[in-house]
């Protein structure tokens, strides 16, 4: 019987590839957990009613579904602004009662881009862009908790 020589066969380095076979790209989609923790809305309507967030972030929240939300505006002190949560029955979520307060005071208006982050616990922490994109800073002058009425409204103050 004859002997057969075989070249070895070798993968390409490819993107991230060690020349090993092995690679150092994250594996396909299918096989991630579905991890939604940042996501944004642009207010191209009223921005004081109520807001549809992204149906990937109520699917997140899967069986996990909150009454109720608390909307934390970054480098705006402690204050949690307890806003009501709806779902359709078709996988939409959205803020509702209380989110116009939150809105008010942190200068929500059309063409507005609104960042959440999610840290977990219900806790939403949220960044307001204006209609150029610029992001808008507030600071509190109080150390207001959510002890007190989200009725009576006190704006962060904008600073000059």
């Amino acid at each position: 019987m004859a002997s057969t020589s075989r070249t070895p066969t070798r993968r390409g380095r490819g993107r991230g590839g060690r020349g090993d076979g092995s690679s150092s790209l994250p594996p396909p989609p299918s096989t991630l957990s579905l991890i939604i923790e940042e996501f944004f809305i642009v207010v191209y309507e009223d921005p004081l009613v109520k807001k549809a967030l992204p149906k990937k972030f109520a699917d997140y929240l899967d069986g996990q579904e909150p009454a109720k939300v608390y909307l934390r505006a970054a480098d705006c002190g402690p204050r949690l602004w307890t806003v009501e949560v709806l779902f359709d029955g078709q996988g939409r979520m959205y803020l509702d009662k209380g989110w116009e307060n939150f809105a008010i005071a942190h200068g929500v208006d059309f063409g507005c881009f609104v960042h959440f982050k999610y840290e977990g616990d219900d806790v939403l922490t949220v960044k307001v862009f204006d209609g150029t994109m610029c992001r808008k800073y507030y600071y509190s002058d109080d150390d207001d908790t959510d002890d007190e009425s989200d009725d009576d409204v006190k704006p962060c103050i904008h600073p000059l």
